[in-house]
């Protein structure tokens, strides 16, 4: 495995890739807005909790995204984790186009996030933090409101998506 000086091959990188697939991680669409710009998104695996006190929550975005400046400069942001039945919100929100809000159905947070419908839970966040992290940008957030909704998540592992059965294990 690649050192902490050294260049991760291209066959390396994507054997690193699998290995870290196998971490099964929730789906989220991160979204944002001010009073200036229009609502912007983008559908996420890397977030997750951090503290409890403060309330704390982390999630990555790449150097080389279209919506890095948009991100980096947001005083909030809202997080929204998808349900097993919004695929359709997942890829939508992958897109590279510009108005990713026309025809999507969103409420305005207290700070005005787009706070997305019908989704497994909303966070609603300050930015608190905005760390290097290699070929991303780690950040992180402290909650200011938050709600949810008892429904299975949608789940993202081994490049496959995917939702819980429901059953806890034998």
């Amino acid at each position: 495995m690649a050192g902490m000086d050294s260049v991760i091959t291209e066959h390396e990188s994507k054997k690193l890739r699998r290995t870290l697939g196998c971490f099964a991680t929730g789906i989220a669409v991160v979204t944002t807005k001010d009073e200036h710009t229009p609502p912007s998104g983008m559908t996420i695996n890397s977030f997750s909790s951090v503290s409890l006190d403060p309330p704390l929550i982390l999630w990555s975005l790449s150097r080389d995204s279209a919506r890095l400046d948009i991100f980096q400069k947001a005083e909030y942001f809202a997080i929204n984790i998808l349900a097993k039945d919004q695929l359709n919100l997942c890829q939508h929100f992958s897109s590279t186009k510009s108005d990713l809000f026309t025809d999507i159905a969103w409420q305005p947070s207290a700070h005005g996030q787009p706070l997305l419908e019908s989704v497994v839970a909303s966070l609603e966040c300050r930015t608190w933090k905005l760390y290097e992290g290699g070929d991303h940008i780690i950040i992180l957030g402290e909650v200011l409101a938050h709600q949810n909704q008892d429904k299975p998540p949608l789940i993202f592992s081994k490049g496959q998506l995917t939702s819980l059965n429901n059953q806890a294990p034998s």
